[in-house]
């Protein structure tokens, strides 16, 4: 794994680092990953969730028991529901979002692919996400996989992270660009 070593610096790598580790082990990538996608779903879908995720004045013992709760109601495979009890037993619920971004990171180097980090204005449809898969796999030499996120204040357009490139072609970036230039 090339990033491996990068990922392991930050707690939140060293917690994904361990994650995929235990699922690797455990033969449990693909159960995992569909967790961790249900987890980032139910994060984009509730405020309340969200709140719980990031807020400081959450005891560990009532995001623990909350986490208890969420696990069969998102259908969070026992190995991914022991890993949250975890996290929120160590007060460290605030780094779930950039832990699982990083075992996607993983899973796809695990399957001989490379990640990239799409931001868009508005979500990708289906028929997108392919098309922008195959366009990437072409430019990157191998299968790629898209971690999609939404972020209304690029207006349009796509931001796109491959590794070390990175395409802008945000409205808001076109915007800034041509402001520049208007001022001389």
């Amino acid at each position: 794994m090339e990033n491996s070593g990068g990922i392991q610096a930050s707690l939140a790598g060293r917690y994904a680092t361990a994650l995929f580790g235990l699922a690797r082990d455990e033969k449990q990538i693909d159960s995992v990953s569909k967790s961790l996608k249900s987890l980032t779903q139910a994060l984009a879908e509730s405020a309340d969730l969200k709140r719980l995720v990031s807020s400081p004045l959450v005891s560990r013992a009532e995001a623990a028991k909350v986490v208890a709760a969420l696990t069969p109601l998102l259908s969070i495979d026992p190995l991914t529901g022991r890993f949250l009890a975890v996290l929120a037993e160590n007060g460290r619920l605030a780094e779930l979002p950039k832990v699982i971004a990083l075992v996607r990171i993983l899973s796809a180097e695990h399957r001989g692919e490379t990640t990239a980090q799409v931001t868009t204005a508005h979500p990708l449809n289906d028929d997108q996400r392919v098309a922008l898969a195959a366009q990437l796999k072409t430019r990157a030499k191998r299968d790629v996989s898209i971690d999609a996120q939404v972020d209304p204040s690029i207006l349009g357009g796509i931001i796109v992270r491959l590794g070390s490139q990175m395409i802008d072609a945000s409205i808001r970036t076109r915007l800034n660009t041509l402001a520049q230039a208007m001022r001389g």
